[in-house]
């Protein structure tokens, strides 16, 4: 049996991505395609119901799943709505603020919900494969993040950069807020050693590049994750989707209930 999906923003280059992988599989059905008002009516192609209204699309369409790659305001406000529904939604979006993720916990209290800043299986083996890495090299390793994406990309450092820079604070015991160093310039003095550098670099059609860096005595490790292709996030959020439908309301699921 096909888990019927509702993807949100469309026209976007997630959305577009997760619709035509979606109708391509046996696996799920696209149900509806959703965008903002004014730019619906290039989604007829589709060949499903096509809306501005995730309320009044959720009203029509049983045992659905939502996925949202959308920005964090609307993608709130998208969780609300499928609460209302009691209708799983997942959400992929990056830069929540703690209160906003905050929120989405106390949502998913009574409607079953998933977040996760990156769903490709090679990010989260990193977040698990990181902490042990860094437990073992001990004190002597200065640890920074580059972080490379395209020059459309709106939030910055990444949500991927923040979830691995958590990671590696989490191993050392730190408070990554008091930590992380995300831009140097002038005469800043000598390196603290207790802290978290997260670069940025923005330009061309980069889908996502992360590089860890331990760089201690005499050597240097570098941890890299390349994404070639948004399918990897795509495939990342059907397989949520598909392990959501039918769960019971109770937390912000993650990908490690789902690995």
């Amino acid at each position: 049996m096909s888990v019927s999906i509702v993807v949100m923003g469309a026209n976007g280059r997630m959305g577009a991505t997760i619709a035509r992988m979606a109708q391509d599989s046996d696996k799920y059905e696209l149900a509806a395609v959703v965008e903002r008002k004014g730019h619906e009516g290039r989604l007829d192609f589709w060949g499903c119901e096509v809306s501005n209204d995730l309320d009044e699309v959720l009203g029509k369409i049983d045992n659905a799943v939502v996925i949202d790659f959308t920005i964090p305001a609307v993608s709130l406000e998208n969780a609300k709505i499928a609460a209302k529904h009691h209708t799983p939604i997942v959400m992929g979006t990056t830069g929540f603020t703690n209160e906003e993720r905050a929120q989405l916990e106390e949502l998913a209290k009574t409607s079953p919900m998933f977040w996760a800043p990156n769903t490709s299986v090679g990010v989260y083996a990193l977040t698990q494969i990181l902490p042990e890495l860094i437990k073992i090299l001990g004190e002597d390793y200065d640890l920074e993040m580059v972080e490379l994406h395209h020059n459309k990309k709106k939030d910055s450092p990444s949500g991927t950069a923040m979830r691995l820079a958590e990671c590696l604070a989490e191993a050392k015991k730190w408070d990554l807020d008091k930590v992380a160093n995300y831009h140097r310039e002038g005469m800043i003095g000598e390196r603290p050693k207790e802290e978290i550098g997260i670069q940025t670099i923005r330009g061309g059609d980069v889908v996502g590049v992360h590089t860890v860096y331990a760089m201690g005595p005499g050597e240097r490790i570098e941890v890299t994750h390349h994404a070639h292709s948004r399918e990897t996030f795509a495939a990342g959020a059907l397989r949520a989707a598909l392990w959501l439908a039918g769960r019971e309301a109770g937390k912000l699921y993650s990908m490690s209930d789902i690995i």
